[in-house]
């Protein structure tokens, strides 16, 4: 079967300038795509556009001349694709304000992992109802530490799009050498994945943080990927999908390096650490903070078993202390692996 024509993408706008917009920013410039970023921070916006660097998010990499950087977002009035990467509690808010001065038809890829804290809805959702009637969505996820890409170190990536025309041209429009998005039309299996890993790290943080061994890290990876897989499928997503690089793959690598956001706020409490002073030492978000009480409302509301994220919002939200929620997750009955 012959995949629609979708109108070529040549002008590409990213939406953030954190670490991870920053990051997409170079990818397509890299892609040969003409790339311009909005910042929502004024100073961010005057380093970039002066000294040609990042220096909150993404300190020692050099930005390219023809790098575009903007603090207004009708500057993005003419791209013919946009890259949504505001964190995922902000992305409806930030569209609300983006939706009118997107170009008609242009499609919005969303970058953010997380699910909304006050409605439980996907990314994908939670943009739709803020940008204009129509607007096509894509997803964007996979393993990714924003300095590797930055620094065009090999990186594949899910891109999920219902459209097989408009996925197809997206691919074409980001990939490069180094930059490679495989393609996939499991939109909500997409971002599952890239959500709950989040929170999953922050358990295997913990772990690391209270000394507690690779074989139980481990463990907490395999047995956390049973739960992503148990979401997925109860909101329609596929088995098949979780198994790829939006799900396995982002899963291994978030929970195995302190690169990681959320993994090394997981062990800074479990050194003892509390909350508030680890938020209040950090500029970038730890999505999975949020998410926990997302993805445990969630997974309530559809009577799907996400004991491990259950145990972690229990720790983050509820005031729960980590040995005895340690204690309660090794107290579980035995059960058989499939279940």
């Amino acid at each position: 079967m012959t995949t629609p024509a979708f109108p070529s993408v040549q002008r590409i706008g990213v939406v953030g300038g954190g670490a991870w917009g920053t990051a997409l920013a170079l990818a397509a410039l890299r892609a040969g795509r003409d790339t311009r970023l909005w910042a929502r921070e004024p100073a961010v916006v005057k380093a970039m556009t002066q000294h040609r660097e990042n220096p909150d998010y993404l300190p020692g990499v050099a930005l390219p001349a023809d790098l575009s950087v903007t603090g207004d977002l009708a500057d993005l009035a003419d791209r013919d694709a946009v890259l949504l990467v505001s964190p995922a509690q902000h992305a409806r808010g930030v569209c609300a304000r983006l939706a009118p001065v997107l170009k008609r038809g242009a499609p919005v890829i969303v970058c953010a992992k997380g699910i909304e804290l006050d409605s439980f809805a996907l990314m994908s959702d939670a943009v739709a109802a803020a940008l204009p009637a129509g607007t096509p969505v894509a997803i964007l996820s996979g393993p990714t530490f924003a300095i590797e890409v930055a620094r065009g170190l090999p990186t594949a990536v899910t891109l999920a799009c219902a459209d097989p025309g408009l996925g197809a041209a997206l691919v074409e429009a980001l990939g490069s050498r180094t930059f490679r998005p495989y393609r996939s039309d499991d939109v909500v299996g997409s971002q599952i994945g890239g959500a709950v890993k989040n929170v999953l790290a922050i358990a295997c943080g913990v772990v690391e943080g209270r000394r507690l061994g690779d074989n139980a890290r481990a463990a907490l990876i395999t047995r956390g990927l049973a739960e992503i897989t148990r979401l997925a499928l109860a909101l329609g997503g596929r088995a098949e999908t979780l198994m790829g690089l939006s799900g396995l793959g982002d899963l291994t690598l978030t929970c195995s390096s302190l690169q990681s956001r959320n993994m090394s706020l997981g062990a800074a409490l479990g050194e003892g650490q509390a909350l508030a002073d680890i938020l209040a030492a950090r500029r970038s978000v730890a999505e999975g903070v949020y998410t926990a009480a997302a993805v445990t409302g969630l997974a309530g509301r559809l009577g799907v078993d996400m004991p491990i994220c259950a145990a972690v919002d229990a720790i983050l939200n509820q005031g729960a202390g980590l040995d005895e929620t340690i204690d309660g997750l090794l107290a579980r009955p035995f059960r058989g692996e499939g279940v």
